[in-house]
C-alpha cells in the first residue's frame, strides 16, 4: 500500500466517522450538558408525547396491547411474577416468584421496551415505597419511621438509609415516594407511625439523614406530603386554615431541609386542602412558594388520584381535564394514578391547548431532567452480573437489629423490674401481639421476622417461658352476613331496588341483585343511574343461618335505616341522625329461610350499611382473658404485649387499647405478679385505667423484622434502652392537639378538671443507668447576630451500667417582635457511656438556630436575650445558660 492509499485511507475513515457522529441526536449525546438535552429532546416531542411524561402509574405492560404506550409513560411502580408476551414487539414473558432478582429482570424487560419501541426512546422511572425498607419481598424491613425518630441519631438514620438504598438500586428503582416529613400536630392522625413526630427540627435532621444516601446513589427521593394533611381531630387530609406563619415555622422546613440539604428532587402533593384550594392545584403552594421562593429544580408529582380529588371531594373542578389544567398551570408536574385507562381523562386537556404551553414544556422539562440526571439514557439497565451475585444481608439485619435496639423506648420502670433478674425463674408472655410481629405501615413482609415470644424463649437461656394468646386490638362481635346465605329467590344476594328520592317512592332508577349489603358510597353514587347524595334503596329476599340458635342480626351503619324479618320490624333507625349499630335477637332454625327487607335513604351522600350478624362468631374474649390469667399465675414475671389500629385513612378518636386489652392488663395485675406491658404502635396511647397497675411499661413502635430479638435484649438488660419519645403522649384526648412547642397561652393552660401537663412528654425516656448533667458553659455569652459560639456541657454515667443518654438542646426566645413558641428543640446528641465516664458534648450555636420570623414575616436573627437549656426531655431540663445577642 503506497503512502497516498493510506492518506486516502484516512482521509475516508475521518469523514466516516464524523458522518457516524453527526448521525447521533443531541439529546442521545452524553457528551453535551443536560440542559442542552432536554432543550433538544423536549423540541422533537408531541404534545401527546409529553403529556404520558407527565403520566405514573402502579403497574407494568403485562397485558398491554402494542400500540398502548407507544407514547412512552413518566414511570412505573413494577409488579413482578404476573405474566405478559414473549416477543420483543409485545414486550416480554416474565413468570417467576417476586424477589430481587425478578423485579430487577422484568424493570429491564419495560425499559428494553420503552427505549427500542417507542419513537424517542425515552426510558421510564421505576418508582416505589421505602418508608422504612422497601415494600419488596427479599428486602429487610427496620423500624417504622416513628421508631427511627426515637432514636434521635442521625448517624444511624444514614445507615438505614444506606441499606434500603442499596435494596432498591439493584432491583432497579431509580425513584421512592419517601420519606413523610409531615408534622405529627395531633397523635390521633392514622399516620403519625410514618413521621418523625412533631418537632420541625427533629424531622428535619431524620429527613435529611435518610434522603441524603439515596440521592448520592442517585435514586431520587419524594418528601410528601405537601403540605400538613392532618386536620382538625387529627383526621387524615382534613382541610387546613394555616396562615403563612404557622406553614412556615413548623410545616415547611423539614422540606426545605430535605431540598436543600438533603437534595431531594421530587415532592408529593397532599390530598387536602390549604385555606380552600387543594393542595394539588395551589398556585401559591406549588409555583410561587416550592418553585419560585424556594427555587425548587425538580419535580412535583400528586398523591395518587389527588388531581381527581378536586373534583369528587373538594367540588372545586368541574371535570378531569379541567383538574389537569389546573394542576399542571398550578405547578404539579406529574399526575399520578392508579389506571393505565386514567389517562384518557385528563388527556383533553393536553390536546386542547388550555395548558399553558410554557408550563407544559417547564413540566416536562423537570422530568427529562431527572431522567437524564439518572444517566437512564446512556445505562437504563441492572447489571445481570449484580442481579445474580450472592446477596449477603447479614450487614442489613444487624443495621435492623441496631435500629430496634435503640428505638425502644422504657416508659415506667417501678421497683427495678426490668431488666429481668436472675430471681425470675419463669416468664409468661401474654397477647396476641407477642406473636404477630407487625411490621407498621408500609411495609415488605421482611427477612426472617422475629416476634417477641421467640425473640424471649431464644434469649431466655433456660428459664421457662410460657404463652397464652389473651386478647388483641380487635374483638369480632358480628360479621357481615355472606352472600351464601341470602337469596332472592334466583340467585345468591338480594334484590335490590334503587330510587332517586329518599321516600323509595315511585318506579326504581335501578334494580340489580346485590351479594352482600356491605356498602361504602363515599364519593359517589351506588350507580350512574342514581343521583349522587340522595337516593334510597330497599333489599328483599330471604336469609337462613347455618345452626339454630338466639343470634343477633341487624345493620351497621349510619343511620336512616330498617330491617323488617317475616314482616316484622325488628331493627328502626328511620331517622337521619348519626352513626349506629343496630343488633336484635333472633331465633333462627338451622337452613331455615325467613323473608328480610332492608330499606335505607341517604339524603346527603357519604352512605355506610352492612346486614350483619353474630353467627359463627367466638365471642370468647372473657375466656381468653381468664386462660391468660391462669398461665400468669405460675410464672413469677407477666409480660403483656398489646397494640393500636391505625394506619392510613385509620385514625383514632380514642387513643386508649382497643379491644379488650385494657381489662387483660388489670385482671393481669389483679395476680399480684410483676407485670411489664409492651406497647406496640406507631403513636400515642393513653393509660389512665391501668398505668398504676403495672410497674414497667415499653413502647417498642414497631421494631421491624428483628424486633423481637432486640425487646429480648432490653427486657433482660443486654442492652440498655435509650430511645426517646418524637411525640407528647396526652394523659387524655380531651388536651388534644398537645405539643411541646406550642406558643405562649394568654392565661393558664390547664382545664379545672385536668391537667394541661402531658402523661409522658417529648423527647422522654428511661435508662437502666443514671446521668448527671455538670458544666454548662458558652465560649461566648455575648455576640452579634452574625457570629457563631459553642455550649458545652459534661454528662457523666453516674450508675453502674454502660448505656446510652440523649442530651437534647432547647432554645427559648426571652423577647421577640412576636410570640415566640415556649421551647425549641434545636439540637441532640446520642451519645455512650460506660459506667463512671464522662464527656463533654458540644453544640454549635449558629445563626440559622436563633433566626425566627418577625413581624414583616422575614427570617432574622433579633437582638436580645436567648435561654439555652440542656437536657433529658423537653420537661427534664438539667441545665441553662444565657445568651445575647446584641444589636
Amino acid at each position: 500500500m503506497n503512502f497516498k492509499r493510506i492518506l486516502f485511507s484516512l482521509a475516508f475513515f475521518s469523514v466516516t466517522i464524523a458522518s457516524l457522529a453527526q448521525q447521533v441526536l443531541p439529546y442521545k449525546n452524553p457528551t453535551l450538558p443536560i440542559d442542552a438535552r432536554v432543550k433538544d429532546l423536549l423540541g422533537r416531542m408531541t404534545v401527546e408525547e409529553k403529556s404520558w411524561q407527565l403520566f405514573m402509574i402502579p403497574g407494568d405492560l403485562d397485558n398491554a396491547t402494542p400500540d398502548q404506550y407507544k407514547n412512552g409513560i413518566f414511570g412505573f411502580q413494577v409488579s413482578a411474577g404476573s405474566q405478559g408476551t414473549d416477543n420483543t414487539q409485545q414486550l416480554l414473558k416474565y413468570n417467576t416468584s417476586e424477589n430481587g432478582v425478578a423485579l430487577a429482570r422484568k424493570i429491564n424487560a419495560v425499559q428494553k421496551h420503552f427505549i427500542e419501541n417507542t419513537r424517542l426512546g425515552i426510558p421510564i422511572i421505576a418508582f416505589d415505597e421505602a418508608l422504612h425498607g422497601l415494600v419488596r419481598e427479599g428486602t429487610t424491613c427496620f423500624p417504622q419511621a416513628i421508631g427511627l425518630a426515637a432514636t434521635f441519631d442521625t448517624t444511624l438514620m444514614r445507615h438505614v438509609a444506606s441499606a434500603i438504598a442499596q435494596e432498591a438500586s439493584i432491583r432497579g428503582i431509580r425513584q421512592i415516594l419517601s420519606p413523610v416529613v409531615n408534622i405529627a400536630t395531633d397523635v390521633r392522625w392514622g399516620r403519625v407511625e410514618e413521621t418523625y413526630g412533631e418537632d420541625p427540627f427533629l424531622t428535619s435532621e431524620m429527613g435529611v439523614a435518610f434522603v441524603t444516601p439515596f440521592e448520592k446513589r442517585n435514586i431520587i427521593t419524594t418528601p410528601k406530603h405537601f403540605i400538613a394533611n392532618v386536620g382538625d381531630g387529627g383526621r387524615d387530609s382534613y382541610p387546613i386554615h394555616l396562615n403563612n406563619r404557622f406553614l412556615q415555622e413548623i410545616h415547611f422546613p423539614p422540606f426545605i431541609a430535605c431540598i436543600r440539604r438533603g437534595g431531594s428532587r421530587s415532592i408529593m402533593t397532599s390530598y387536602n386542602t390549604i385555606d380552600g384550594t387543594a393542595a394539588t392545584l395551589n398556585d401559591w403552594l406549588l409555583n410561587k412558594t416550592l418553585k419560585q421562593d424556594w427555587k425548587f429544580p425538580g419535580f412535583v408529582i400528586s398523591d395518587a388520584g389527588a388531581v381527581g380529588g378536586s373534583i369528587v371531594l373538594h367540588n372545586t373542578v368541574a371535570d378531569y381535564p379541567a383538574s389537569g389544567e389546573q394542576a399542571i398551570n398550578a405547578g404539579l408536574d406529574v399526575i399520578f394514578q392508579t389506571q393505565y385507562k386514567h389517562h384518557a381523562l385528563f388527556s383533553p386537556a393536553f390536546t386542547s391547548g388550555h395548558i399553558d404551553p410554557k408550563k407544559l414544556d417547564e413540566a416536562v422539562s423537570r422530568v427529562l431532567k431527572a431522567k437524564f440526571e439518572l444517566g437512564l439514557f446512556e445505562n437504563p439497565y441492572v447489571s445481570e452480573a449484580t442481579l445474580t451475585a450472592p446477596q449477603d444481608s447479614r450487614s442489613h439485619k444487624t443495621i435492623a437489629q441496631n435500629a430496634s435496639l435503640e428505638s425502644i423506648v422504657l416508659l415506667k420502670n417501678e421497683r427495678q423490674v426490668l431488666p429481668i433478674g436472675k430471681n425470675i425463674k419463669s416468664i409468661a408472655v401474654i397477647g396476641s401481639e407477642a406473636t404477630a410481629a407487625r411490621l407498621g405501615g408500609y411495609s415488605g413482609p421482611g427477612n426472617g421476622v422475629i416476634n417477641i415470644v421467640d425473640g424471649i424463649r431464644q434469649r431466655a437461656a433456660g428459664v421457662p417461658v410460657s404463652y397464652a394468646e389473651g386478647v388483641g386490638p380487635t374483638t369480632v362481635e358480628w360479621t357481615v352476613i355472606p352472600s351464601q346465605y341470602l337469596t332472592d329467590g334466583k340467585q345468591q344476594g338480594l334484590t335490590g331496588n334503587y330510587f332517586n328520592n329518599v321516600t323509595l317512592a315511585g318506579t326504581p332508577a335501578l334494580t340489580r341483585s346485590d351479594a352482600q349489603i356491605d356498602f361504602l358510597w363515599t364519593l359517589s353514587s351506588p350507580d350512574n343511574a342514581i343521583t349522587n347524595g340522595f337516593y334510597s334503596v330497599r333489599w328483599t329476599g330471604e336469609v337462613r343461618a347455618p345452626q339454630s340458635g338466639t343470634f343477633k342480626i341487624g345493620l351497621d351503619g349510619n343511620d336512616g335505616y330498617r330491617m323488617f324479618i317475616d314482616n316484622k320490624l325488628v331493627v328502626d333507625r328511620w331517622s337521619k341522625q348519626s352513626y349506629s349499630t343496630q343488633l336484635a335477637d333472633f331465633r333462627f332454625e338451622k337452613d331455615k329461610r325467613y323473608s328480610i327487607r332492608i330499606e335505607f335513604y341517604e339524603p346527603t351522600g357519604n352512605a355506610h350499611l352492612k346486614l350483619i350478624w353474630n353467627v359463627g362468631v367466638a365471642n370468647d374474649w372473657q375466656t381468653k382473658i381468664e386462660q391468660a390469667v391462669n398461665t400468669v399465675r405460675k410464672a413469677d414475671l407477666a409480660i403483656v404485649a398489646v397494640g393500636i389500629q391505625e394506619g392510613e385513612f385509620q385514625d383514632r378518636a380514642m387513643l386508649s387499647l382497643p379491644g379488650h386489652q385494657e381489662e387483660l392488663i388489670r385482671q393481669i395485675a389483679k395476680t399480684g405478679k410483676p407485670v411489664v406491658v409492651l406497647l406496640v404502635g406507631g403513636s400515642a396511647i393513653t393509660m389512665t385505667n391501668w398505668i398504676n397497675d403495672v410497674s414497667g411499661i415499653v413502647d417498642i413502635w414497631y421494631p421491624g423484622e428483628e424486633g423481637g430479638k432486640s425487646v429480648a435484649a432490653v427486657l433482660f438488660g443486654d442492652y440498655n434502652p435509650a430511645g426517646r419519645l418524637p411525640i407528647t403522649f396526652p394523659v387524655h384526648e380531651a388536651q388534644l392537639p398537645l405539643v411541646y412547642n406550642h406558643k405562649p397561652t394568654g392565661r393558664g393552660d390547664d382545664y379545672n378538671n385536668l391537667s394541661g401537663l402531658p402523661l409522658f412528654p417529648f423527647g422522654f425516656g428511661l435508662s437502666y443507668t443514671t446521668f448527671t448533667y455538670t458544666d454548662c458553659r458558652l465560649d461566648k455569652k455575648i455576640m452579634t447576630r452574625g457570629e457563631s459560639t459553642s455550649l458545652r456541657v459534661t454528662i457523666s454515667n453516674t450508675g453502674t451500667r454502660d448505656g446510652d443518654e440523649v442530651v437534647q438542646l432547647y432554645i427559648k426566645d426571652m423577647l421577640a417582635s412576636v410570640a415566640r413558641p415556649v421551647l425549641e428543640l434545636k439540637g441532640f446528641q446520642r451519645i455512650h457511656l460506660r459506667a463512671g465516664e464522662r464527656k463533654e458534648v458540644v453544640f454549635n450555636i449558629t445563626p440559622d438556630l436563633l433566626q425566627m420570623l418577625n413581624d414583616k414575616m422575614e427570617w432574622t436573627v433579633e437582638p436580645g436575650a436567648f435561654k439555652l437549656l440542656v437536657g433529658a426531655s423537653s420537661r427534664d431540663i438539667r441545665l441553662s445558660e444565657a445568651l445575647t445577642i446584641s444589636k
